[in-house]
């Protein structure tokens, strides 16, 4: 199975640059993996949220293809803690889907339009990050899920 994670506009921290490397070099050693950066929209003063939020969507939504498991990493989505999501994970792997695509949104989350297409939502936590932070965030815990699978000293119980 392939991960794909669609990111709205590009990571500015460096070290969040960083992390987010390192947590994708480790990823590959057990997956397909690959990140889409949508860029930021340009001249957003004259748009409104709603607009801003409809236009992102858009752009997200032209990188899903039909056969796609399509899930986002929403404040509102179904909470797991690391081992319930390795086994998430593994049943994806298990269920034969051949891209499992992970959106984070921008500042102001997803459009309706993207609502509507996904098949699940994800929340890392109860807590509010910024969009930039679930990156690094996501990223760690995917490898993390990936080193439960195998059995791997990486998490601890």
């Amino acid at each position: 199975m392939k991960i794909t994670l669609i990111l709205v506009g590009k990571t500015d921290d460096d070290y969040l640059i960083k992390g987010i490397d390192i947590y994708e070099q480790r990823i590959k050693h057990y997956l397909s993996f690959e990140k889409i950066i949508i860029p930021a929209l340009k001249n957003t003063h004259a748009l409104s949220v709603e607009q801003q939020k409809q236009k992102e969507g858009e752009l997200i939504l032209k990188n899903i293809q039909t056969a796609d498991k399509f899930i986002l990493l929403d404040e509102k989505g179904k909470e797991y803690g690391s081992v319930e999501f390795s086994a998430f994970i593994q049943q994806q792997m298990n269920s034969g889907i051949k891209n499992c695509v992970f959106a984070i949104g921008g500042p102001y989350g997803f459009s309706d339009e993207v609502y509507k297409r996904a098949q699940a939502k994800l929340s890392l936590s109860k807590m509010t990050f910024s969009h930039q932070m679930v990156r690094l965030f996501f990223v760690e815990q995917l490898y993390r899920g990936m080193t439960i699978l195998r059995n791997e000293p990486y998490h601890h119980q």
